[in-house]
């Protein structure tokens, strides 16, 4: 364990760990699955570093990626870091103009694309870059140089003393990543994480996994992210298979076929797989439906630890052998956790998957914390719904005078990348790093997030309100799929609400109201009345001050691409204010119900 104190350490780590297998990375080209073993993982990495050597890369230099995840990903990511150069991976979703700013920010040397569509976008900026020396692609592209020719350049140029002595001179505490935050605001920023940074987060979260090398898991989450980058090194750090899905379009058939024990995932998508399982359950007829509500409604009020009395455990084994193990069939039959993270996780959500006997253990961090800072798990006590879990080992939280989340640990970033203003901004002259996060420790020790510091605001009446408790409470709802509340020096909090649509659809055929297009439906009288029955109802939970008093309903999912999101899906608050100023004003001059 202690032999990995680098990233590029986890190669021959695994070799000398775990016995050999065939598939410790895999991915579908063509409709089959490719798999690679931990030779041609380490052989194809350092072939890479040897064409980045020959090419004159080495410490200091910033090499970029744009790239799907996948094995290749992995290949470059170890390739580029074994030569003391640094990683920066961005976003295929990303602006134009967000790429024009990273890749001049970053003085990036050479850019590694998946293909002709990531290089038609690249290619009106790449004048624009002056430190640019290269570009490769992993697929053919008009004519740029292939990945494969890198490959052969090292293949060539086999420096392996250099090479041996350029990872010995690499300590733990020299930068591996520049990962720029996509932001809400502004340019993006540049986190700098060393190599100690991901290492003790991935070592600190290593105990969670319920299963050891026989494992699988399966990966959709972007890796330019260091949530999915962090879980896929420490799938490589507990000899765990990690297969990459094709697209979230075929998560479906790609969990039955790879049968995963372990899948990543983000709320909004446990979301729409729990909805499209609701959506099959409304189909049924007579006593089947009956059935299936009621474990439904069983799954809703569980508690751990057969908190709920033994009358309650023989109601859930009932569910469980009459409905809930079909749940766990159609995602592959040997699921023993799913992992959330990025966005606050539903309490309801998290009961009926383990009520189902599918542990989701939600967690809590940022990338300038590489990412975790606090994480559900399977230790005595380890979970409590509704919050995301004790602290990590080696890192301490304390909560400040105003809510906000601090921490301290080997996982908090180097600063940004020439930035100290905004670094000193978040990193305190203490140490203590500020989260922007609001929450409050448990009795057990288990954080909950409350808010976000800096999107809480004030209505004209002086009362605080935190959007995103309001809006993860509106979610619940099969009727809304996002939500954006608003209010700032109003007398009323209000919400502009994008309707789920697919739900809506079934909805009008079950009640038999034309549908037309999603426009039309959202003008329908009926509809606007059920929305209004549906905010009335969500507004009994919360207090009188944050209760929606008037909503506008949208005819457009929020995309990265429309602008609404992040690539890490949070809303650009300010953008959508913006976007939508027409329809925010109408909010303040009626009310619910009127």
């Amino acid at each position: 364990m202690n032999n990995v104190t680098r990233l590029f350490d986890l190669l021959p780590y695994y070799a000398a760990t775990f016995k050999p297998k065939e598939d410790v990375l895999a991915a579908k080209d063509n409709g089959i699955w490719v798999k690679y073993t931990i030779q041609d993982y380490i052989k194809t990495a350092n072939n890479i570093s040897y064409g980045l050597m020959a090419l004159g890369i080495g410490k200091g230099d910033n090499i970029a990626t744009i790239a799907a995840s996948r094995p290749e990903w992995n290949f470059i990511d170890m390739g580029i870091m074994q030569t003391g150069a640094v990683h920066v991976p961005l976003y295929p979703t990303i602006s134009e103009d967000d790429y024009r700013f990273i890749l001049n920010h970053a003085e990036i040397k050479y850019i590694l694309i998946p293909g002709k569509e990531a290089y038609r976008k690249l290619q009106p900026i790449i004048a624009e870059i002056p430190s640019l020396k290269g570009v490769y692609t992993i697929k053919e592209a008009n004519g740029v140089p292939l990945l494969d020719e890198l490959i052969k350049l090292g293949e060539q140029n086999p420096a392996v003393e250099k090479l041996d002595e350029t990872k010995k001179s690499i300590q733990p505490t020299d930068l591996a990543t520049i990962i720029y935050t996509s932001g809400t605001t502004g340019n993006p920023k540049g986190v700098m994480l060393n190599h100690n940074n991901i290492v003790s987060n991935f070592k600190a979260c290593a105990h969670i996994l319920p299963f050891g090398e026989e494992g699988r898991a399966l990966s959709y989450l972007p890796l330019c992210h260091i949530y999915e980058r962090m879980l896929n090194y420490l799938c490589q750090f507990a000899g765990v298979s990690v297969y990459y899905a094709e697209s979230i379009a075929t998560i479906g058939d790609n969990v039955k076929e790879v049968k995963p024990y372990l899948i990543s995932t983000v709320p909004r998508l446990l979301e729409k797989i729990y909805d499209k399982i609701i959506n099959t359950g409304r189909k049924l007829k007579g006593i089947k439906k009956f059935i299936f509500f009621r474990a439904v409604h069983i799954g809703l009020n569980y508690e751990l630890n057969r908190a709920n009395g033994w009358r309650y455990t023989i109601q859930l084994n009932l569910a469980r052998k009459l409905v809930f193990s079909k749940w766990n069939e159609s995602l592959g039959g040997n699921l023993r956790v799913i992992v959330s993270g990025g966005a606050a996780l539903q309490p309801r959500l998290a009961r009926t998957f383990w009520a189902a006997g599918i542990p989701v253990l939600e967690g809590y961090g940022l990338t300038e914390t590489s990412p975790v800072i606090a994480v559900n798990n399977f230790d005595k006590g380890g979970v409590s719904f509704g919050t995301v879990g004790p602290i990590i080992k080696d890192t301490i939280v304390k909560i400040a005078d105003d809510h906000e989340i601090l921490c301290k640990g080997p996982g908090v970033m180097i600063g940004y990348y020439k930035d100290g203003e905004q670094t000193a901004a978040v990193i305190d002259k203490d140490g203590w790093f500020h989260t922007g996060d609001q929450g409050r420790i448990e009795p057990l020790g288990h954080l909950k997030i409350t808010g976000r510091k800096k999107e809480i605001f004030k209505t004209s009446f002086g009362k605080y309100i935190s959007p995103e408790l309001i809006e993860n409470k509106f979610k619940e709802s099969h009727f809304i799929d996002t939500l954006m509340v608003v209010g700032e020096n109003q007398k009323y909090a209000a919400a502009i609400i994008v309707p789920d649509f697919t739900f809506l659809k079934s909805y009008c055929a079950l009640k038999e109201i034309p549908y037309g297009s999603d426009n039309e439906v959202i003008a329908n009288p009926r509809i606007v009345k059920r929305y209004h029955k549906e905010i009335q109802k969500l507004n009994k939970s919360l207090g009188a001050t944050e209760q929606v008093k008037s909503f506008e309903l949208l005819d457009k999912e929020w995309s990265v691409e429309s602008g609404e999101v992040t690539a890490t899906l949070k809303l650009r608050r300010k953008f959508i204010h913006e976007k939508y100023s027409t329809q925010i004003s109408k909010l303040f001059n009626k009310e619910s119900g009127d």
